[in-house]
Order: structure tokens, then sequence, then C-alpha cells
């Protein structure tokens, strides 16, 4: 392992907090929740359990491990997430007809509702992140791109 007078003499400013890709992304994640809370407060959900319902107001009737596969969680996250999101009467857990081991998620009225609700957040976050639409799209996008370089790759025998 190199020594601290072995790096080069740059080096030592890469170990700065501030220089951190890790920091930055975690710092702004906390920032953006906090954001997000008082809008997600009057809509009765919590981030995660938001997260969930963008997914079902694209395309109701997931199978749980799509789902998973849309947020990146394991079912052991996922699985308390409905089930508090049925608690609430946004969703229903159903048996696929098809094949009873999986299990599709199927918004109820009331969860399809939400989404009028929901609308308002978007135009919230664009005035409060003082970004244009533009920026923020290239923003998601170079995040999302970032988190497929650090995604294992999966083998083809998968």
């Amino acid at each position: 392992m190199p020594t601290s007078n072995s790096l080069p003499p740059d080096a030592s400013e890469l170990l700065r907090l501030d220089n951190q890709v890790c920091f930055a992304l975690y710092s702004a994640s906390l920032a953006m929740t906090k954001l997000y809370k008082p809008l997600l407060d009057e809509l009765g959900l919590t981030y995660p359990q938001y997260l969930v319902m963008l997914v079902l107001w694209e395309g109701d009737r997931l199978t749980v491990s799509e789902l998973g596969e849309r947020l990146h969680l394991d079912s052991g996250t996922l699985t308390p997430l409905l089930k508090r999101l049925e608690a609430a009467g946004l969703l229903l857990r159903l048996r696929d007809a098809q094949d009873e081991r999986r299990v599709r998620i199927a918004l109820t009225d009331a969860g399809r509702d939400l989404r009028a609700a929901a609308e308002k957040i978007p135009a919230c976050l664009l005035q409060s992140t003082q970004c244009s639409l533009a920026e923020l799209q290239a923003l998601t996008g170079q995040l999302s791109a970032l988190r497929e370089r650090l995604l294992p790759r999966r083998s083809g025998s998968d």
C-alpha cells in the first residue's frame, strides 16, 4: 500500500471530502429527500412509497419482481413497503392467475386518484432546485448512466 509520501503531489487533494463523488451524491440525496418530505406528507407517503407509486402509475399490475427491478430493490425491502401501501388502501397484492407463485400489484381507485395530487410535485421540485428542466433531465441521465456502470454486470447465463 503506498504511503502518503509516495502519492503524487495532487493525490492528497483526491482525499478531500469536497472532492468525493460519493459525498456529493449522499448529501444531495439527503437534501432532495428533505425537499420531498413536506410534499409527500400531504399525500401520506414516504419517499420509498412514492417511488413505488410512480412505477405503478406508469404501469399497473406489475409483479413484485418487475417492480423490484424497476426500483433496484429486493423483495425483502419491497414487501414491507407494499404491505403498508396495501394497508393504506392504495394497492392490492394479488396472486397471478397463471402462476400462483407470482404476486401482482394492482392499484386501487384511491391509489389511482392519488396521482392527481402528486402531479404538482415535479413543478415544486423544478422551482426549488432553481434548475431548468433541461438541466435536471441532463443530470438525471448522467446519474442513471453512473448507476448502470456501478451495477454488477450480469452474465448471459442469468
